[in-house]
């Protein structure tokens, strides 16, 4: 199999890698991040002058119509240069968008850059199981339903919880439970609810790795409903499986930085008379991380070109192969890159850090390792394999 990327893929990463490099440097970076917004609306409005917005969104929308091969060239770049604006949350709305239907308008809003989106999945009690919803939409408990796409709209209530860049965001992608209890997979309805709705508070904050997310509350909030009511679990898995391969890919970039960090870091550095990277001891810890780093690339790879398979089985199983051992490899590089770094490795004054911090914000996104370990095994067939 060829794993090479297109010309016209690579001429994306390449724009996007020359950009980062002159534009939004480490330094750069950081003023950004202890700014008020902890975005900057200029690198918002380069992304967009460059296509990248436009990538996922389809053709008929003023977009590109772009695989998740195509966005794992884009999210690579992203992770290693270690981007803070809320690309990967506006693209993922977007996808829930286009599996939807219907949402033609707000695609070419976001294909344009004049639309930011944030997914609000996650509830405090929930950890990682996006079908733990507590919020409702005021249809009424075991209310059957079976009213369809944008012509409906209901009243959202609720508290989201780690909902990323939601202070940033003109429009959120809310899960609400219109029937069934508080842990079933029926019922699950998903809305388009704007920022400034009457009966939407959001409380915003810095994250460990120096991007943006908030608590949201929705008191009778007017939501605009995406798919059929009540039936929004297939939607909701599918978009949050494309969201997790995109993190796949993020993580990639973001460790063959952190790896050339260090390689470069045990060349230089002296001891007893000699670089650090002559110790034997240090290569072995350099060629696992190496190991580590290519295994989660192939598997993330795989999952950019199986995550839109007609079969929700495999991409089930491929996607949480991929982000679970992508978790793996991204906790062992950093923690690696770290140590080897001694006591620097820690420092805010160091990219290496920052990269650590990031790779441990995405092992936790959209379900840890441990998560995908137990979906894939509850996946059907495998204890039948085993």
């Amino acid at each position: 199999m060829d794993f090479t990327f297109k010309e016209e893929q690579q001429q994306f990463a390449d724009a996007l890698r020359r950009w980062v490099d002159k534009d939004y440097t480490f330094e750069v970076r950081r003023r950004i991040i202890h700014s008020e917004s902890g975005v900057s609306d200029q690198a918002w409005a380069t992304l967009a002058e460059l296509g990248m917005l436009a990538l996922p969104v389809p053709e008929e929308q003023g977009g590109f119509n772009g695989s998740a091969v195509d966005m794992m060239v884009v999210m690579q770049e992203l992770g290693r240069g270690l981007v803070v604006e809320p690309y990967f949350v506006t693209v993922l709305g977007a996808q829930f968008l286009k599996l939807a239907g219907g949402q033609e308008a707000l695609l070419e809003r976001v294909a344009a850059g004049q639309l930011k989106l944030a997914c609000a999945l996650g509830e405090q009690q929930a950890r990682h199981a996006l079908n733990d919803v507590l919020a409702t939409d005021g249809s009424g408990a075991g209310r059957a339903s079976s009213r369809v796409s944008s012509l409906v709209s209901s009243h959202i209530s609720g508290r989201k919880t780690v909902v990323l860049h939601g202070g940033q965001a003109g429009a959120f992608i809310v899960s609400a439970r219109s029937s069934g209890a508080q842990r079933d997979t029926d019922g699950i309805s998903l809305y388009v609810v704007p920022s400034d709705s009457t009966g939407v508070q959001v409380t915003d904050y810095r994250t460990i790795d120096g991007q943006r997310a908030a608590t949201v509350e929705f008191n009778e909030a007017h939501g605009t409903l995406l798919g059929e009511q009540g039936k929004g679990w297939t939607l909701l898995e599918a978009g949050a499986d494309y969201g997790a391969t995109l993190l796949c890919a993020e993580a990639i970039g973001a460790m063959d930085a952190i790896f050339a960090a260090t390689l470069e870091y045990l060349k230089t550095r002296q001891q007893f008379g000699a670089p650090i990277g002559k110790f034997q001891a240090l290569q072995h810890r350099m060629a696992d991380m190496f190991i580590h780093l290519e295994q989660a690339r192939s598997m993330a790879m795989l999952a950019a070109v199986k995550v839109a398979s007609s079969d929700d089985g495999e991409r089930r199983r491929v996607v949480s192969a991929a982000k679970a051992r992508v978790g793996q490899a991204a906790r062992f590089v950093g923690q690696q890159a770290v140590q080897l770094h001694g006591g620097m490795g820690v420092t805010d004054e160091l990219p290496v850090a920052h990269y650590f911090k990031r790779l441990a914000m995405i092992e936790i996104t959209l379900g840890d390792a441990d998560h995908h370990l137990e979906r894939f095994i509850a996946q059907a067939g495998f204890k039948e394999a085993a």
